[in-house]
């Protein structure tokens, strides 16, 4: 199987001019790092991934309480070869390569074990609270920095909603509501107040879902100014959301929890 990403995209997307307005547009997005990019994958075979997709019979890892609704798949070994060839292409050195250049971040180390992440998906009525990811890997230690997303929605219907919304650090606005089509392509840095998430419930039709692919990357250390205790998903309630007791006790027992013990 050939590339997603071709030789030839790459090699353009990284020449010194292209590469240093892509780092910049990167660098001073608000409220936090991050960027959008459509078409980077070949669409027919991306279209092979969403094709081979795992069904709702097979083994998913199922989270259903007041902060979030969906599914998740993290086993490669239960994935299709099509996705497997997808994700392995993400973790090569061309692929991580491009994704220092872009962002800044040196030294970044991919997650054969994808925790956290592999195949997320959200059915109608399902959602994500806005949230900052945990900071340090349950079993290698190393300190999370950058996600990489992956949405492969066909014929997606914005009335259904499913945006990704980024948050600024005080939770008082939504600076950036991302749609989530197919071949669109979200990476942004992750640290305490990269709160981000899809939190309002999902009105897709029942024959339809969110799916995304998310590969999580890692370095050796971070700068002084990011580092905190780790700490598990942190999430937040909007300035719009209902102040629910069931929804606070579970996000304080969230906060306080460590990384090592979180499943997500």
């Amino acid at each position: 199987m050939d590339n997603f990403l071709s030789d030839a995209k790459l090699k353009a997307l990284l020449q010194p001019e292209m590469i240093s307005q892509l780092r910049y547009q990167y660098q001073t997005a608000k409220p936090f790092p991050h960027i959008v990019l459509d078409g980077l994958f070949n669409k027919f075979d991306l279209g092979d991934v969403v094709d081979s997709f795992p069904s709702l019979n097979s083994h998913w890892w199922r989270y259903d309480n007041v902060l979030e609704k969906k599914l998740a798949k993290n086993n490669i070994s239960e994935m299709s070869a099509s996705i497997r060839h997808f994700v392995n292409e993400l973790m090569e050195n061309r692929f991580v390569h491009f994704l220092e250049k872009l962002t800044g971040i040196e030294g970044l180390i991919t997650d054969h074990t994808l925790n956290g992440g592999g195949l997320p998906q959200i059915l109608r009525g399902g959602k994500l609270d806005i949230h900052a990811d945990y900071n340090y890997h349950p079993i290698t230690q190393l300190d999370r920095r950058l996600n990489v997303l992956v949405y492969l929605n066909e014929n997606w219907n914005p009335e259904w909603g499913g945006n990704l919304e980024l948050w600024n650090k005080d939770m008082t606005v939504c600076a950036k509501s991302i749609e989530t089509f197919f071949n669109r392509v979200v990476i942004f840095s992750t640290n305490d107040d990269s709160f981000h998430g899809h939190p309002d419930p999902l009105e897709c039709p029942e024959t339809e879902s969110r799916k995304s692919i998310a590969l999580y990357y890692y370095t050796n250390g971070r700068p002084e100014s990011e580092r905190s205790a780790p700490h598990s998903t942190l999430f937040k309630r909007r300035p719009c959301d209902p102040v629910v007791p069931e929804y606070e006790d579970l996000r304080k027992q969230r906060a306080v929890r460590r990384v090592k013990d979180d499943s997500l």
